[in-house]
């Protein structure tokens, strides 16, 4: 497949270019030359040195890396790049925000599974996940499924604990207590005017996902990218079922998904260098939702449509060194509908249906009045709306503003960093019959420090306090029956004190990082679905205390000339337990689905053959209820995967292989109750890119 050649004048005038190039190379050469020699002249002729004698020194190499991230960042940071999603078989981000210290991602099992990540035990809803630098939303249930962001188009999956070091962050990610930064591949032109790239992958339960990315050059300051995959699976496996001493395998059913997913990118430079990144993102789904596992019963009749679309764009500029700007305008489309046949309903089947619209505008101004000083304002509004056929449904239009103010100082020993943001909520429910008004204000702030005691050792230590709030979502205040419009928001103290190190390079070593942070959380007001005489109901109940440490480790080797080895591993302990009555029977007991100790292993060998990962997950003992009998007990698991893959050069192209083999000891583990995970299964992708 031959595409046409590009036709913007950098091509017509190469060999000028080169021309031109080449022969200020050498006069520069020159008078580096020149230079040089008078140097020397001169300190030859200020000494008492003999014309014929000669001074030589022993040769003298300097190397320089750079502090990783992870290290030198002034709150808890985790990233992957796209070798290491490949390599630990990722293909959701949730497959990879799994095997970052602190998280608890609650998977309900199936191939098209809710997956959702609560970061240190404040909840899915104090997490927030953004898309090249733009939160992406849901009001209606507060929480996003990372399952739907393939890793086809991921290069880099961060998760920052507090916020980010960019001081352009917009005011939104600043509000939550995490944030997990998803950025799409970028294309690297290497000389080309277009890169394409195909992939096909087919697995177990009848999965299979064909791929395309499309990029191309428009002139020198233009492109555009396109990506799509389509995916599809009956998700049929097999699981243990055990009932007293009688143990059956039994198949998972109602676990079909299909879904489309595709974004087109464009890209523009101005004459200014000012930057405009604009993005077209839809997402299409029909998925049953496997029941719960009940003594025998495996039936299940709710499924589940989803349709999402956004645009966003992106704008920044610097006009000096001392002065930037970035801008952001998105519009976001959500509607699902739920369906669910059973006798139980008057008709026969009970269907929900919610359509949301958000409107987004944010503005981010950076100074630099010195190397040392930076000083940020950024404002952020947004308009969410929700439509329901449910009868309960007050048709809510929630208008907010984020104000948040950041000054930071920063030299070779000393980083310090606050930010005070304020919030603004009006909500208003435009049904006649229920109109109400709801306000909310709410000024937070956030302290944070780094400090590095030697010069010479790029050894820091690092603190941070940050305080934050979320507001009910409107699942929790209107859904029907169980809302409860009374509630109040829920607030969370973040504390952390850490240690981070990288140590020199030696011998096979390259790089070695190492992270340890202890923190502690205080939850208050927390929201959740507390029994009444006849249904569940939404409530303000409870008050969290979560105690942790979270350790990373993350190594390079080089073995010989063309073999390297990547290590990582992280570990998490933490204690949540419930604080809020002495006299309760749940009072310091671990809070549900939250392990003491947790951890993954990652390893990476990269040889001329080819590529081998290895990775593991593993998870200590839960309960499902805070009480600790067996009924509700979770038995610990580990989970281990088998990565082989490599890239073959031909004349045009670039061919890909890689198998994987996932759960290849067949573990059998629930990561909510009643929901069994899948057990062995494997996945082949073949893929295809154009080199000319």
């Amino acid at each position: 497949m031959r595409f046409p050649p590009c036709s913007f004048e950098e091509r017509e005038l190469g060999n000028v270019v080169i021309h031109t190039v080449t022969n200020v190379n050498k006069n520069l050469q020159r008078v580096l030359m020149g230079l040089l020699a008078l140097s020397v002249t001169t300190t030859y002729a200020t000494t008492d040195v003999a014309q014929d004698s000669l001074r030589t020194i022993d040769e003298v190499e300097i190397t320089a890396r750079p502090l990783s991230k992870q290290v030198s960042s002034i709150s808890p940071t985790q990233q992957m790049s796209a070798e290491q999603l490949k390599a630990i078989a990722a293909h959701t981000a949730a497959d990879a925000v799994r095997h970052f210290a602190g998280t608890n991602v609650k998977d309900y099992g199936g191939i098209g599974g809710l997956k959702t990540v609560s970061v240190r035990g404040l909840g899915a809803t104090h997490t927030a996940v953004s898309y090249d630098d733009v939160v992406v939303s849901n009001c209606l249930a507060g929480q996003i499924d990372l399952g739907r962001f393939t890793s086809n188009n991921l290069g880099n999956i961060a998760l920052h604990i507090g916020q980010s070091d960019n001081m352009l962050s917009t005011a939104r990610a600043l509000a939550s207590g995490s944030l997990v930064s998803l950025s799409s591949h970028q294309p690297k032109w290497e000389g080309k005017c277009y890169t394409f790239e195909s992939t096909l992958q087919y697995g177990s339960y009848g999965f299979i996902e064909p791929a395309i990315n499309y990029s191309r050059r428009f002139g020198k300051r233009t492109w555009s990218s396109l990506n799509g995959s389509f995916s599809n699976a009956h998700g049929h496996y097999p699981y243990t079922l055990t009932n007293g001493t009688k143990v059956t395998t039994e198949q998972r059913t109602n676990t079909d998904i299909t879904q489309f997913l595709g974004e087109w990118d464009l890209h523009h430079q101005f004459a200014d260098n000012s930057e405009l990144h604009t993005k077209l993102y839809g997402y299409a789904s029909e998925r049953g939702l496997p029941g719960a596992v009940i003594l025998y019963n495996n039936n299940s009749t709710e499924r589940l449509a989803d349709r999402t679309l956004f645009f966003q764009a992106r704008y920044s500029k610097q006009w000096n060194p001392h002065w930037q700007l970035r801008t952001i305008a998105k519009y976001t489309y959500g509607w699902n509908r739920y369906t669910d046949t059973n006798v139980k309903y008057a008709e026969g089947k009970q269907v929900d249906e919610n359509l949301q619209h958000e409107y987004y505008a944010q503005t981010t101004l950076l100074y630099r009045p010195t190397l040392a000083w930076s000083f940020s304002l950024a404002q952020d509004g947004f308009i969410n709306t929700l439509e329901s056929n449910l009868p309960s449904c007050p048709f809510p239009i929630r208008y907010t503003s984020l104000t948040a103010l950041q000054a930071q100082y920063r030299n070779h020993w000393l980083h310090l960093r606050g930010i005070l943001l304020g919030t603004l909520i009006n909500e208003v429910s435009t049904k006649i019959q229920n109109s109400e008004f709801r306000i909310q204000k709410e000024l937070t702030p956030t302290l944070s420090a780094s400090l590095r005691p030697l010069s010479d050792i790029p050894l820091y230590l690092r603190l941070m306090y940050k305080h934050t709030f979320r507001m009910p979502t409107f699942n929790d205040l209107y859904y029907f029956r169980s809302g409860n419009k009374d509630l109040r928001p829920e607030r969370a103290r973040e504390y952390n004190l850490g240690l981070t190190w990288q140590a020199p390079q030696w011998g096979a070593l390259t790089s070695l990082t190492l992270t340890a942070d202890g923190y502690f959380n205080n939850v208050t007001d927390k929201i959740v679905a507390f029994p009444t005489t006849y249904v569940w109901k939404m409530a303000n109940y409870g008050r969290v205390h979560i105690t942790g440490l979270d350790a990373t480790l993350d190594a390079q080797m080089r073995l010989s000339h063309h073999i390297g080895l990547n290590l990582g591993a992280s570990y998490t302990l933490q204690h949540a337990i419930d604080v809020t009555n002495p006299g309760d029977q749940s009072y310091g007991i671990q809070l549900p689905y939250t392990p003491l100790h947790s951890g993954s292993t990652r390893l990476l060998l990269s040889t001329p053959w080819g590529n081998v990962g290895y990775s593991t997950l593993w998870s200590g003992q839960r309960y499902s209820m805070s009480d600790l009998s067996p009924r509700y007990h979770l038995a610990p698991y580990m989970e281990h995967t088998l990565t082989l893959f490599n890239t073959f050069t031909t004349r045009h192209t670039l061919l890909t292989a890689r198998a994987e083999a996932i759960n290849f000891t067949n573990a059998q583990y629930q990561v909510i109750q009643y929901y069994p995970m899948p057990g062995r299964q494997f996945r082949l992708t073949l893929g295809i890119k154009l080199k000319d």
